[in-house]
This record gives structure tokens, sequence and C-alpha cells, in this order.
């Protein structure tokens, strides 16, 4: 447990960030597993219209630092592929 009040004050803020944090990468999680089930039924459009809202959430995630920016890039661009492989 922490001593001093700053350091109390830095648990709660990173409880605060954990939480918020978490809640965005099982947002991320949550529109790739739709957009996977997109994919394997061969709907291109709706596949596209999907992406396009994942790329945008990526792409906060990695600006908001919660995920890096390169694992945003590699998964757009792991998922594009299979987009256009439809």
């Amino acid at each position: 447990m922490p001593n001093t009040r700053s350091a109390k004050k830095a648990l709660r803020q990173n409880r605060r960030r954990y939480i918020r944090n978490r809640a965005v990468r099982q947002r991320i999680k949550r529109w790739t597993k739709k957009l996977m089930a997109i994919i394997n039924e061969g709907s291109k459009e709706k596949a596209e219209q999907v992406f396009s809202f994942l790329t945008k959430l990526l792409d906060k995630a990695a600006k908001r630092n919660i995920i890096h920016k390169n694992k945003a890039n590699r998964k757009k661009s792991r998922l594009q592929r299979l987009i256009n492989a439809l």
C-alpha cells in the first residue's frame, strides 16, 4: 500500500486509467471478432464498413498510447489483407 499522499493519488489515477484503457482494448477485441465473423461469411461490403470503424478505434487507441502504434498498424494491415482476399 502507498504511504505518501502523492503515492495514494497515483494509485487512484492508475486504477481509473486501467479501467478506461481496458474498456477500449475490450471494444477493439469485440469489433475485431465481429469483423472476422463477417469476413468468414464472405460479405465484403459489410466487412469494409466495419473495418473503417475498427480502423478509427485502433488509431484512437494508438494515439492515446493504449496500444502501440505498430500494433495498430499491424492489425489494420492483416485485416485489410483478409478483406482484399474476399
